[in-house]
């Protein structure tokens, strides 16, 4: 197989729709192997695997970055094996992964961004005749002054050298597909074009189709070159880990095929999943104007808060099956404030602060919101016996 992406690895990105779960598997079992030399050079075997999902949500990113901000403080802030983020968590993904050493850029991001930093508008013609109603320029040039050289290098060393894993989601609006980038590979691939293109992959996954414009991703099929047209990871999956057709099958074969150590530690490690989900449980209740716009988006915007619940009750139902232990932390209903305008930086540094003193006390729940535990039976059973550990 190669890579849809003129020379670079064929493991750079995977296609979410099935077709690509021995890919990912791979992937998964030639990290495993990186992280195993790794530690093997202490003496060791690697310890558990603490993963780390951050979904979509704009504005209200601002809590997952106060979060993962005031974990770090408390001090026991997990380094993570596999960090995957979608849409604003793709802007915090490469931050959380890299670590507290970060955690300045991190906070810099949701506290002291405005409006101006992210889109520019296009005017209301412009609008209605080309493809979103804002200009994303400020948003690309925010992302590449974060992702220099430098930063790549350290996403690298973190890939090749110990075998962790960040990957971004974005939507190929062409098929249509998710599609899961593997930001490491991209980042040790010492492409020409690799800092260009890992900014561009963040700048699709946070472009809201309609109102941010499509990123428009070179591919080459070896019979031609074309484009595909990408957008908002959010658009397929609020929030991912990796798909539920990704069974055993696609990584028992491979790790029995390695070194007996790699079938060991796969087998027995103990696994942790950490969600965090920028979104308050509920919609905000209010009156709807009877007009085609205003019933349409608070119709679109209904349908991504339901679908944002529905792929957190999908993680959690995966990690029952692959015996995970599934943590998921979500803004509270408690928190009524209200955006002023888009990036609001009153709204997202009330926010950032209400993440961080979360943080302090216990944010994580064993079960995705609304999920009650306790079957109706009374009598308790092996999905109540594993979320009371």
């Amino acid at each position: 197989m190669r890579s849809p992406i003129a020379d670079l690895p064929d493991d750079c990105r995977v296609v979410l729709d099935g077709h690509d779960d021995a890919l990912l598997g791979r992937i998964g079992i030639e990290a495993l192997r990186r992280e195993i030399d790794y530690s093997l050079k202490s003496g060791q075997l690697p310890g558990p695997a603490n993963c780390l999902a951050i979904s979509g949500g704009g504005e209200d990113g601002a809590y997952g970055a106060g979060l993962l901000t005031g974990w770090s403080e408390l001090g026991n802030r997990p380094e993570f094996k596999i960090v995957t983020g979608v849409s604003t968590g793709a802007l915090t993904a490469p931050f959380a992964f890299l670590g507290e050493r970060y955690n300045k850029h991190l906070a810099r991001v949701y506290t002291e961004v405005s409006q101006a930093d992210v889109m520019t508008s296009r005017g209301l013609l412009t609008a209605l005749l080309s493809d979103s109603a804002y200009d994303t320029t400020p948003l690309l040039n925010l992302i590449r002054s974060f992702v220099t050289p430098e930063f790549l290098a350290a996403i690298a060393h973190e890939y090749n050298d110990k075998g962790r894993l960040l990957f971004v989601a974005s939507t190929n609006l062409d098929v249509p597909v998710g599609v899961l980038w593997n930001m490491g590979s991209i980042a040790a691939s010492r492409h020409p074009q690799s800092t260009d293109l890992f900014a561009r992959i963040l700048l699709a996954s946070a472009s809201i189709p309609g109102a941010f414009p499509p990123v428009m991703i070179d591919v080459d099929t070896g019979s031609g070159r074309y484009q595909e047209m990408h957008v908002d990871g959010g658009t397929v999956s609020q929030v991912v880990l990796y798909p539920p057709s990704l069974g055993g099958g696609d990584l028992i074969g491979s790790a029995n095929q390695g070194p007996h150590r790699i079938a060991e530690v796969f087998r027995k490690r103990q696994r942790r999943l950490f969600v965090i989900r920028n979104s308050r449980p509920g919609a905000d209740q209010k009156t709807v104007e009877r007009s085609t716009m205003k019933i349409a988006g608070r119709a679109v915007s209904t349908l991504i808060q339901t679908q944002g619940i529905g792929d957190l009750f999908q993680l959690y139902v995966i990690c029952q099956r692959d015996g995970i232990d599934f943590n998921v932390a979500y803004i509270p209903a408690s928190f009524t404030e209200k955006l002023k305008e888009p990036f609001d930086q009153a709204y997202m540094r009330k926010l950032f602060t209400l993440g961080h003193a979360a943080a302090q006390g216990s944010p994580w729940s064993k079960y995705p919101p609304g999920f009650d535990p306790t079957p109706i039976t009374g009598r308790k059973t092996n999905v109540a016996a594993a979320g009371s550990r």
